[in-house]
């Protein structure tokens, strides 16, 4: 496995697998790789003859008072998993080569960035969408594949991709969930073994949430009040409970196809986040 530092390189690496006739596959992540990031980089092999992993802890898309400074990091660790998935290329970047000090573009999604997690954390999916649009501009991939745990992160990228002609396949890929249902994330390495059993509360709400629709319930304002009883049992604040609908993230009256139960709660200092399409097999 190669470890490309520059976009330079990067992208003279990317110009000599297209011109063999090879195709890229990109899994873009923030590294401290857990058992989800493996799964996307086997997702991203089966789909492509070449396999690119970025590794970049991506600054602007983090706002004040966020946990930029202290997030988990573990570069031995990550290239040492990385190449025992076969991963080509771990693409690793400073972050001065990313956004030199001259730098003065963002890209804007509107619509879909306003709710959920946007609320709350202005100007994050503007460093999003920024980052991966620079990402495939210097990897120039044919699919990137995204975990669907980021739902509204993955929907965003859709959106800028179909906006801007894009010829990049989007994989969403399943959530990845620990033995006893808790989302993997990067954060969870913040969590107390107390957090982390009150942390299950998002997926006991998933489970109702399911029942729910599966007795017939189409009130959407109904289990939005019983799975913010549910979550309320526990120690946490919540930030948001949402059914929304999976392409425009437009909260539902009514549950359907395609209605996606999200939520966003921090559990001692430790935000996570957490959703299900409920009709979904």
């Amino acid at each position: 496995m190669e470890i490309i530092r520059t976009p330079a390189e990067m992208t003279a690496w990317a110009n000599q697998v297209l011109a063999d006739g090879q195709t890229i596959g990109l899994v873009p992540t923030m590294g401290f790789f857990h058992a989800g990031h493996l799964c996307l980089m086997r997702k991203a092999r089966e789909k492509a003859d070449r396999t690119v992993v970025s590794l970049f802890v991506n600054p602007i898309q983090f706002g004040v008072n966020e946990d930029l400074a202290r997030y988990p990091r573990d570069f031995s660790r990550d290239s040492q998993l990385a190449e025992a998935e076969g991963v080509d290329v771990l693409f690793a970047p400073e972050a001065q080569a990313m956004y030199p000090p001259e730098a003065s573009t963002r890209v804007i999604v509107s619509g879909v960035t306003e709710g959920l997690c946007g609320a709350s954390r202005p100007g994050h999916f503007a460093g999003v969408a920024t980052v991966v649009a620079k990402l495939f501009h210097i990897i120039k991939p044919h699919c990137a594949v995204f975990g669907r745990k980021d739902f509204q992160q993955l929907t965003v990228l859709e959106r800028m991709v179909a906006d801007l002609n894009w010829d990049v396949e989007i994989i969403g890929h399943p959530i990845v969930r620990e033995e006893d249902g808790l989302a993997m994330s990067s954060r969870n390495v913040y969590l107390s073994a107390q957090e982390r059993q009150t942390a299950l509360c998002l997926f006991r709400a998933i489970g109702h949430a399911r029942r729910r629709v599966r007795t017939g319930l189409v009130e959407a304002k109904v289990l939005l009040l019983e799975v913010e009883a549910l979550l309320q049992q526990e120690a946490v604040t919540i930030e948001y409970v949402s059914l929304v609908d999976q392409a425009t993230l437009q909260p539902q009256a009514v549950l359907r196809k395609g209605t996606v139960l999200a939520m966003a709660i921090q559990v001692g200092a430790t935000r996570l986040i957490d959703n299900d399409n409920l009709f979904d097999d």
